[in-house]
C-alpha cells in the first residue's frame, strides 16, 4: 500500500506546485497590467481594482502621510477580504487557499511595481496601446489563475450573490456591476474617455481569456448516486447551484433510478466531483460541455 500512496503524494505535490506556479504568473501580469497600463491613465477596468484605481487617484494630495493616493493593491485587499468571507458564508469556499494566495500577491505585486515606477506609465501619452495591452495582460493573468482553479476574488463573487436563489444570471450580474464601476470612472473623472477606453480594456480583456479558455466554461453534469438527497443539499444548500432530478432505469436490473443533472461552471466542477464522492464513493460522475447560453435546470 506504501507505493500507491506515494505515488499519489506524488501526483498531488507535482500539481500543487503546477497550480501556485501559475497564480504567481497570473497575479505578476494582473498587478503588471493595473499599475503600468491601466491605472496612469485612469482606465478602469471594472470590479475592484476598477474601484481602486478611482479611488488611488481621487485620493492624491488628500493625505499627507500618503500624498499619492491610496496604494491601490491595499485598498483592493480591503474590499476583496469581506467578498471573500461573504463566499464563505454564502456560497462556500470553492477554491481555498488558493483565492487568499492570489489575491493577495496581486496586491503585493500591484503596490511593488507603483511603488518601484513612481506610478508612471510603461508607454508615455498613448492611452490607445495602454488600453489594449493593459487588457491583453489582464486577460493572460486571469487564464493563468483560471487553469490553476483559482480566482481572485472580486466583485463577481458578489454577482454570484446577488443571483443566488433567483432568476438572475451570474454572468448579466458580472456585466452590471462591472459597468456600474465603469460609470463610476465617469462620474469621478468627468471625461468620457474613461468609460469609452475602459469598455474596449474589458473587451480585450474578454476576448483573450476566450481565446485561451479550452474548454467551454459551463459543463453539464449528470450524477447517477443511491444518495440523492445529501448531493441535493449539495448543490442546492451549499454550492448554490441548481438542478434537475432525471427519472431513468437501470439497463440490466431494471431497477428505477433517480439521476442529477445540473449545470456548473469549469472552475466550481473539481469541488463538486470531490464532494460527491465524499458523499458517495460509489456515485457516477459524467460530464459534457454545455452551451453559454443555456437555461439553469430547474429555473
Amino acid at each position: 500500500m506504501e507505493q500507491p500512496f506515494n505515488l499519489v503524494s506524488n501526483t498531488t505535490l507535482k500539481k500543487n506546485v503546477a497550480d501556485y506556479t501559475l497564480i504567481v504568473i497570473g497575479a505578476f501580469l494582473q498587478a503588471l497590467s493595473y499599475s503600468l497600463f491601466l491605472a496612469p491613465y485612469k482606465i478602469v477596468p471594472g470590479g475592484v481594482y476598477g474601484i481602486s484605481i478611482v479611488l488611488h487617484h481621487v485620493t492624491q494630495g488628500l493625505f499627507s502621510f500618503m500624498p499619492e493616493g491610496l496604494p491601490m493593491g491595499a485598498t483592493a485587499l480591503c474590499f476583496n477580504v469581506p467578498l471573500l468571507l461573504l463566499a464563505m458564508k454564502k456560497l462556500g469556499l470553492a477554491s481555498g487557499p488558493k483565492t487568499i494566495v492570489t489575491f493577495v500577491l496581486i496586491s503585493i505585486f500591484t503596490d511593488s511595481f507603483s511603488y518601484l515606477f513612481a506610478n508612471q506609465p510603461l508607454v508615455e501619452n498613448d492611452s490607445f496601446i495602454a488600453c489594449f495591452y493593459g487588457g491583453a495582460i489582464l486577460g493572460l493573468g486571469v487564464t493563468c489563475v483560471f487553469r490553476a482553479q483559482s480566482t481572485s476574488a472580486g466583485t463577481d463573487v458578489l454577482a454570484r450573490v446577488i443571483a443566488l436563489n433567483s432568476n438572475l444570471k451570474v454572468s448579466n450580474m458580472i456585466i452590471v456591476i462591472d459597468s456600474t464601476v465603469v460609470m463610476l470612472g465617469l462620474l469621478v473623472f468627468q471625461d468620457w474617455a474613461v468609460p469609452l477606453y475602459s469598455w474596449f480594456a474589458i473587451f480585450v480583456f474578454g476576448k483573450v481569456v476566450e481565446m485561451f479558455q479550452t474548454e467551454n466554461p459551463n459543463r453539464a453534469v449528470f450524477i447517477v448516486s443511491q444518495k440523492t438527497q445529501e448531493v441535493k443539499e449539495l448543490i442546492v444548500g451549499k454550492m448554490g447551484m441548481r438542478g434537475t432530478f432525471l427519472h431513468g432505469r437501470g439497463m440490466y436490473e431494471g431497477k428505477e433510478k433517480e439521476i442529477i443533472f445540473t449545470i456548473a461552471e469549469r472552475k466550481d466542477l473539481p469541488r463538486l466531483k470531490d464532494e460527491v464522492k465524499e458523499i458517495d464513493p460509489n456515485a457516477f460522475i459524467s460530464t459534457m460541455h454545455a452551451s453559454k447560453d443555456s437555461p439553469r435546470p430547474g429555473m
